[in-house]
């Protein structure tokens, strides 16, 4: 299975950019965020690996982050919206 490495420079949150795998059928791999809070972005990591890019979309889209309008969550289903389109 082809993997195709991707990179996602982030907006209005603590990490600086997300990087991430997407496969042939547009499962998700290798999602590393560069920066934020350690804990909770290696837990998202986790937590989507394999899973289908639309999937990660529909649960992680609109997530805020206190008074942020966007959250680290919310920006990897933006990082993912931008690979499938």
């Amino acid at each position: 299975m082809e993997e195709k490495s991707m990179e996602y420079k982030t907006k209005g949150v603590c990490s600086m950019a997300i990087q991430y795998d997407l496969d042939d059928e547009q499962k998700v791999h290798n999602v590393k965020f560069i920066g934020g809070c350690s804990g909770n972005t290696q837990g998202v990591a986790k937590l989507v690996e394999g899973m289908p890019a639309k999937e990660v979309i529909a649960r992680l889209e609109g997530i805020q982050c206190g008074r942020r309008p966007t959250s680290c969550p919310d920006q990897l289903a933006t990082a993912l919206k931008e690979a499938l389109s």
